[in-house]
């Protein structure tokens, strides 16, 4: 990936260390880590006609999850998956970001069922990062955080950690346009990829009365499949719901009075 996403708390929220920057750029510089960004993305855009879900798709979504980490952190939201594994808090935001970087990869094998393909491949990787870090016995327990959070990003199974939480809703929050663009343009008129050629943008920030506010700009009303289907489902049950609102928005001057607003 080319974004080379740092992140750093302020001065009343500093990282006990840097760990979660040293493991980003190493994931960066990770030549087997990248060519699977790059080859996970031919199933299901090439072959498929989805949305994107390589390189560029894994930099938003990594991106979107680390800033819901922050805005949770910031309100004092409870995390509980690298705390009930006797972890350091530093962890919390490594699981994140390892999760976020590696939650689709299964997308090699093939795309149905993909979360479950993710997981041994991701297993796989984590055995020869986490030792750059990590002991034996710190390492089995990030591990099996980090495949909780990307089993839980798209299935029927529920996210047990506010960690795996971030990661399931950061997933849906990847719905701009550009993410559909290759597929649009070779013919693809399914309703993914229609509905996200409809959002316009993607704002997080922190809300008066919870953790996160999502803002979403929408110039019609075929993005309300992006929000109240797509995103609602990514919502549901992630164990965030009280700690999140989403507001969506046609800005379209000249629309029909179809939908004007959603609110989740």
């Amino acid at each position: 990936m080319s974004d080379g996403l740092s992140y750093e708390r302020d001065a009343d929220h500093a990282f006990p260390d840097d760990r979660l920057n040293e493991v980003l750029a190493f994931l960066d510089d990770d030549e087997e880590v990248q060519t699977y960004l790059d080859a996970q993305n031919v199933n299901p855009v090439a072959r498929m006609r989805y949305n994107d879900h390589g390189a560029k798709h894994v930099s938003i979504v990594r991106d979107r999850a680390l800033t819901l980490y922050e805005l949770f952190y910031a309100s004092d939201v409870e995390f509980n998956g690298a705390a009930e594994q006797g972890l350091e808090e530093a962890d919390e935001a490594v699981i994140v970001g390892l999760a976020a970087t590696l939650h689709d990869i299964g997308h090699v094998v093939h795309r149905d069922e993909h979360p479950y393909y993710s997981i041994p491949l991701a297993a796989d990787l984590l055995d020869r990062i986490l030792p750059h870090w990590y002991d034996t016995a710190e390492a089995v327990r990030v591990k099996g955080e980090v495949l909780h959070a990307i089993l839980c990003h798209h299935t029927e199974e529920t996210p047990l950690t506010t960690e795996a939480g971030i990661v399931r809703l950061a997933d849906g929050l990847d719905m701009e346009r550009g993410r559909s663009r290759y597929p649009y343009e070779r013919g693809g008129r399914g309703i993914n990829t229609v509905s996200s050629q409809a959002i316009e943008k993607v704002t997080l920030k922190s809300g008066e009365d919870v953790a996160v506010l999502v803002e979403i700009e929408m110039h019609n009303a075929a993005g309300v499949y992006q929000v109240d289907e797509l995103l609602k489902a990514k919502l549901r049950g992630s164990g965030l719901e009280d700690h999140v609102r989403i507001v969506a928005v046609n800005t379209n001057e000249d629309r029909e009075n179809i939908v004007d607003r959603i609110e989740l």
